[in-house]
């Protein structure tokens, strides 16, 4: 924050990411203002709160100011008495929840950055919110008197294995790679998830007490999550129940027949809010020339939610350690491992050696050919490379190294003469496995020509 011009910054992310941590961390918690916005709170409310936190900053009591336009007025006579030489660093977080209705909090803002804000050399202003979708339409992408003004974007994204691992690390966790991974499978890389560990129980005691134990922590957490991060929760709520269907996803047009929806602009919309806010990932299908988008659902929580929360009366607190093998659990791992590939693909190609190499992640399936004699195959991922290769991925959450019999070794030589006929593709095909701890070697296993095994997704960002 070194620059001689005005800067407004825009911190966004997942709720529970920690946006407001790191923020107070590196500016140590000594802001000029500092302002919270409270969920579903009146503009009176809210501005009550502003008028306090300006008598503790001044100590000079005054009335409530009537409107946002009078209470921003009042901040840029607090912001014009400090010292020209020094930064003034204001920070409102959580601001989509201050922009009630028909409060004219944004019109306020636009007015007070554009008058005056922008043009005040030593002003550092930051913006955050776990409503991702306001800040991107209202700030990020504003047509009004915010248009192209903010000068730097954060969007924090949740921990990688790596990370996760540090953090646990750091906290005093001894647990193995495969119980962090399948911690990782339920909580995802969030760090406020991550704090509610307790490094005095196992991996399945925590989860049991974070889950499945009466009133626990995060039995609860999905309501709070969709409705306080977006006004029609409902609607959002239907496509990410649709989505937890089916983990291939479903194109623009399935979703709208799953859940009723019209397939207009406010479609759109909330597919690009789940997107922004990281619940829904886009995902290509590999030889589809009109480049149609499958949407499957992303989030970590929200997978865990619908296998093992929604609907459930919690009759086992002790469910998780008592499911280790249940055909359930089981499933779930091998689905979800899927999507940790899929967000540690930067590590996949480095263990194989491509990195270096220009690709194209995408998935391909197929009902098969009857007439042809081709049976249905499924790639849940797939690099299709620069150099003429395209490397099928299978991927395996095993408690030992994963064996390759000779049905198996039938089954994937199949999958690639379907893919070659049905693709038609002139490239080299070969199959990468990435399992947990790698592939049993016999007479079977010179089917692949590589492997990634949980260590190597372990590695640190390049």
């Amino acid at each position: 924050m070194r620059e001689a011009t005005s800067q407004l910054v825009i911190v966004y992310g997942r709720r529970r990411v920690g946006k407001t941590f790191l923020i107070n961390q590196y500016f140590n918690d000594t802001f000029s203002f500092k302002l919270t916005g409270s969920y579903n709170e009146p503009k009176t409310a809210q501005l009550e709160s502003f008028a306090e936190e300006l008598y503790r900053r001044t100590g000079v009591e005054k009335e409530t100011p009537q409107n946002w336009r009078q209470a921003f007025c009042e901040l840029r006579d607090y912001i014009e008495s400090f010292d020209k030489t020094g930064k003034c660093v204001v920070f409102f977080d959580e601001m989509p929840w201050f922009d009630t209705h028909k409060s004219g909090f944004l019109k306020a803002f636009e007015f007070f950055w554009n008058d005056f804000g922008s043009a005040k050399n030593n002003l550092v202003f930051i913006v955050c919110g776990s409503a991702t979708s306001w800040l991107v339409d209202n700030i990020e992408h504003n047509k009004g008197g915010l248009f192209n003004r903010q000068s730097c974007k954060i969007y924090l994204t949740p921990f990688i294995l790596h990370e996760t691992e540090e953090y646990l690390i750091n906290r005093g966790f001894v647990w193995s790679r495969y119980d962090i991974t399948e911690c990782y499978m339920i909580m995802g890389g969030i760090p406020y998830y991550l704090s509610l560990l307790d490094s005095n129980l196992s991996y399945s005691q925590n989860i049991d007490n974070l889950f499945f134990k009466k009133k626990s922590e995060l039995w609860d957490e999905f309501d709070h999550l969709y409705n306080t991060l977006f006004k029609t929760g409902d609607n959002y709520i239907k496509i990410v129940n649709a989505l937890s269907q089916k983990k291939e996803g479903y194109t623009r047009l399935e979703i709208c027949d799953k859940t009723g929806l019209p397939a207009n602009g406010n479609l759109t919309k909330i597919l690009r809010n789940l997107i922004d806010a990281g619940f829904v990932r886009e995902n290509l299908f590999f030889g589809n020339k009109k480049r149609e988008t499958y949407y499957q659902l992303a989030d970590y929580y929200t997978c865990f939610y619908f296998h093992f929360l929604k609907g459930k009366k919690k009759t086992d607190e002790h469910y998780w350690s008592n499911s280790i093998d249940l055909p359930a659990r089981k499933t779930w791992a091998g689905l979800t491992f899927e999507q940790v590939c899929k967000d540690h693909v930067n590590q996949i190609r480095r263990s194989l050696g491509i990195s270096g190499v220009l690709s194209e992640i995408s998935s391909w399936s197929t009902p098969g050919d009857k007439e042809l004699g081709l049976p249905g195959v499924q790639i849940d991922m797939l690099i299709d490379r620069r150099d003429r290769v395209i490397t099928l991925c299978e991927m395996k959450f095993s408690v030992n190294d994963y064996i390759i019999d000779k049905d198996y070794n039938e089954k994937l030589r199949n999958k690639i003469e379907v893919f070659r006929k049905m693709t038609n593709t002139r490239k080299a095909i070969q199959i990468a496995f990435v399992t947990t701890y790698g592939v049993k070697q016999n007479k079977y296993s010179g089917v692949i020509q590589g492997q990634v095994t949980l260590d190597d997704l372990f590695e640190k960002k390049h």
